[in-house]
């Protein structure tokens, strides 16, 4: 029974290896745009609740439009819930209160963990007061923090009250955690800072087989799809008075991430996408036209956006990627809470 708890937290939980976002409820409250800057923020705060008021995370949260609620103390850690609409997370808020760990405690302690890893297991640095473990489970991996009585765990990505993500910097120099995949002769993607000659996100989407939609002229987004996933086909339709606007170019690169569930349908039809010009790839797309016979350049296409989705560190789809007025890149993993303030946050 524990060994079944700790792969459903290894496979489920919302952490670094998770299933596509496509197999889960659409990604809730707040959607972190990228591990070295701030998300979108959204126009009206909510006053978090007096208990909740003087925490820096909490006050973060909230001023990026969530309505907090305080879901009291165990294991000596505080739970909040964020809500923004009909979506919601939860967050274990650190002692010190500057970070929390998205996600719920598990009924799992320390000790199972280490039995039950087997070996697979690394210590991470203790931050904000949470000693942190990494954990292998074949491909897949998890990372689980420590609650303040050592007596439980908890699996999910920390977060800092500036909206940064502490987890990836505590596995970046693991082997395998953060992605060095080479997408072509010379172009890799990698730690900032390492010795590997690193090229952003967006120059490895630049070599990405798409279709393109909207005036050249507009800011651009990059939007990682899988053709059957119905967020996918949701967030696109979200879209698509921006570009009607003028106010948006998208690019949508086909990927397969969903034949686990749809006996390969999403290759098929990502396939018979990657067979279409460029400028009918999308109107393909909306109008259902996936069932015509791939061409021979298409799975070479595939292979090659496969590629690059898992250099970039894809999570599922669909998944956004664009330039910020100041320069950075913008990443949002799944339908992100405000459709205005992402098209917003887009550089020309």
């Amino acid at each position: 029974m524990r060994s079944f708890m700790m792969m459903a937290a290894l496979s489920c939980s919302p952490a670094l290896a998770a299933p596509p976002l496509c197999t889960l409820p659409a990604p809730i409250a707040i959607s972190v745009a990228d591990s070295e800057a701030e998300p979108p923020t959204i126009a009206a705060p909510h006053p978090p609740p007096d208990a909740l008021a003087s925490i820096p995370f909490v006050q973060h949260v909230s001023s990026a439009g969530a309505l907090m609620t305080d879901l009291g103390e165990a294991h000596g850690i505080r739970a909040v819930a964020a809500r923004s609409g009909d979506q919601f997370m939860l967050f274990q808020v650190t002692p010190d209160g500057q970070a929390a760990v998205s996600g719920a405690i598990v009924e799992l302690t320390p000790t199972q963990l280490q039995t039950i890893a087997n070996g697979n297991i690394t210590d991470l640095s203790v931050e904000h007061g949470l000693p942190g473990f990494f954990v292998r489970s074949g491909p897949q991996f998890q990372v689980f923090y420590m609650t303040p009585d050592k007596e439980r765990l908890i699996p999910g990505v920390m977060w800092d009250a500036a909206g940064k993500n502490i987890t990836r910097k505590q596995i970046a120099d693991l082997p395998g955690a953060v992605p060095t995949v080479v997408v072509g002769s010379g172009d890799k993607i990698g730690r900032p800072g390492s010795a590997t000659d690193l090229v952003t996100a967006l120059a490895l989407l630049q070599k990405a087989f798409s279709g393109t939609i909207g005036p050249a002229s507009a800011p651009h987004l990059f939007m990682l799809v899988d053709p059957q996933c119905i967020y996918s086909v949701r967030a696109l339709q979200m879209l698509q008075p921006y570009v009607a606007a003028g106010r948006l170019q998208v690019s949508v690169i086909p990927l397969s991430v969903l034949d686990h569930e749809d006996q390969g349908q999403s290759t098929r039809s990502a396939l018979v996408l990657l067979s279409k010009p460029t400028d009918d790839l999308v109107s393909a797309w909306q109008a259902g036209r996936i069932n015509d016979p791939p061409s021979p350049e298409a799975p070479e296409r595939l292979r090659t956006n496969m590629a690059i989705a898992q250099a970039i560190g894809l999570k599922g789809t669909p998944t956004f990627i664009w330039r910020k007025p100041d320069g950075a890149e913008g990443r949002i993993d799944g339908i992100p809470m405000s459709m205005d303030a992402l098209v917003s946050s887009i550089g020309s």
